[in-house]
């Protein structure tokens, strides 16, 4: 079971921009599930950090996130992000939930730096979007060799709270009924 005092989120390049560059998962089902990780954020006390792609006119990131400042990165993995990393490594929480924009690039790039550097990671895929499925496919059997484990928004928030009948379970389960 995955306790929620020691998982954080990790919202990547989910910018205005950026997202519609997903073939693989339409764009209002990418938005509703980060939107659906962003409400959990609060509900469980967990942090979350939000890396953005340098973009003409700033780092516009999606209304269904919850307000951040964004760590503006130059290249394509978090982790290369000094101040990025340091603010994650801070939280003392091994387990990282990495989700975003494009799978093949900042998700697996991230995803493969915290494996390597000894952090847990999970990717749900309602919560990314790819390239194509042929190359998203083939980033996440790279993340899941390497020891992470891709999954989904409900699969996460389902395995942090196994009862939906206290408050804290009631406003989980409400959020995920807003995945479909």
């Amino acid at each position: 079971m995955l306790n929620s005092a020691t998982v954080q989120f990790v919202f990547a390049d989910l910018q205005d921009a950026i997202v519609p560059a997903s073939t693989t998962n339409p764009v209002p089902s990418l938005r509703r599930a980060a939107g659906v990780l962003g409400a959990l954020a609060p509900v469980l006390d967990i942090p979350f950090t939000v890396s953005v792609a340098p973009r003409p006119g700033g780092p516009e990131v999606i209304e269904e996130l919850p307000e951040a400042e964004p760590y503006v990165r130059t290249g394509p993995s978090c982790w290369d992000d000094t101040a990025w990393r340091e603010a994650v490594l801070a939280t003392g929480r091994p387990n990282l939930v990495i989700c975003g924009v494009t799978t093949e690039i900042v998700v697996l790039r991230t995803a493969l730096d915290a494996l390597a550097h000894g952090l847990s990671v999970q990717v749900p895929v309602d919560a990314c979007g790819g390239m194509t499925p042929r190359t998203e496919r083939a980033a996440l059997r790279q993340i899941e060799a390497a020891g992470g484990v891709v999954t989904s928004v409900a699969g996460i928030a389902s395995d942090m709270v196994r009862d939906f009948t206290t408050p804290v379970g009631r406003q989980v389960i409400a959020s995920l009924h807003r995945l479909v």
